[in-house]
């Protein structure tokens, strides 16, 4: 219903955000992530908004990229997923990193929210996996060496098998999934040959790792 609030910030606490929009002040319901970037009081800020509208209540939540606002919208479709865990998610880990825990079903990263259990956190990495449909400039920015990471799953969809590998062979090293495929993307990114040598790529990640 409303697409974002543009104007003062007035006034803001934990979770919360108070903007004064033409003389009007606005409760607006925000992420830890958010708050910490958020403006000085008295500073112009935008905030792009979820609006959550129940019998008695008409509340706002609100993001500073259209990116995160997707994110949210996308995480409260989930069953047992309400806009307060969705906030909680969004609190402690990145749009990126979000991306990356749900594509390699890393539901341990997800459960270190706030409020967000074992099975809740399996659940949005099963729900939400194929819905992603991260574009390769999403996933590297548009630079080069979007083609080697192209199609990215958990499971490897066979388009770059040396890659699939490099990711594989770093979680059996007890790296974390998540930052197993950020070291490959990174590695990908900057040296996209590397995507034809299993074993070149893989020691390239693992200098990543530390």
């Amino acid at each position: 219903m409303i697409a974002y609030v543009n104007g003062i910030l007035e006034n803001i606490e934990e979770g919360l955000a108070v903007i004064d929009v033409n003389g009007i002040g606005v409760n607006v319901f925000i992420s830890g992530s958010t708050m910490d970037r958020m403006p000085g009081i008295g500073e112009a800020v935008k905030l792009y908004t979820y609006t959550n509208v129940k019998e008695d209540s008409f509340t706002l939540f609100g993001f500073l990229s259209r990116d995160e606002l997707n994110l949210f919208k996308m995480l409260i479709t989930v069953n047992g997923i309400g806009p307060k865990g969705g906030l909680s998610i969004l609190s402690v880990m990145t749009p990126d990193d979000l991306r990356f825990a749900i594509l390699s079903g890393d539901s341990k990263s997800l459960s270190k929210a706030p409020g967000i259990g074992k099975k809740t956190a399996e659940r949005i990495t099963l729900e939400l996996r194929d819905k992603l449909k991260i574009s390769e400039d999403e996933l590297l920015g548009g630079g080069a060496g979007a083609s080697a990471m192209s199609g990215v799953s958990s499971e490897g969809d066979g388009i770059n098998p040396a890659r699939d590998e490099a990711v594989a062979a770093l979680v059996a090293l007890g790296y974390n999934s998540t930052d197993s495929m950020k070291a490959v993307r990174k590695v990908l990114a900057s040296s996209p040959e590397a995507g034809d040598d299993t074993e070149r790529l893989l020691k390239l990640a693992l200098k990543e790792m530390f």
